[in-house]
């Protein structure tokens, strides 16, 4: 077995993690898969901000796990969910860090959604 690195977020590879002020909601196929005041947003360097969502605020039973994982050194590994409803487009659509690494434990128990897998995550006014 190998080891995996770990990194730690620095100024040249920032992470940071707070709460979103908007409600946030994940669409597809007209039907909502999240709907939350409690998301959280996570800054990772240049790459798009991502939404986490708490678990409790998703319709879980719309999800499916998946065999599919990978590993970031900075977060650690993630698991794959896909939504059933939205077919191929929405294979590995979610993913989640289950026992993420110390810098983002904030994320631990919320998931995060693949914009061009689902039909929407939307920001609104709270």
């Amino acid at each position: 077995m190998t080891d995996k690195i770990i990194k730690i977020p620095s100024p040249d590879h920032p992470i940071t993690v707070e709460r979103n002020p908007h409600r946030v909601v994940v669409t597809l196929g007209g039907q909502e898969i999240a709907n939350t005041t409690a998301a959280l947003t996570l800054r990772e360097a240049s790459y798009p901000a991502v939404q986490y969502i708490p678990r409790e605020d998703v319709d879980m039973t719309a999800l499916e796990r998946s065999d599919h994982g990978s590993y970031c050194p900075y977060k650690g590994d993630a698991s794959y969910y896909s939504i059933p409803a939205g077919g191929e487009r929405s294979v590995n659509a979610v993913w989640s860090y289950e026992a993420p690494y110390d810098a983002v434990a904030e994320i631990r128990g919320h998931v995060a959604f693949y914009p061009d897998r689902v039909d929407g995550i939307d920001e609104r006014a709270p």
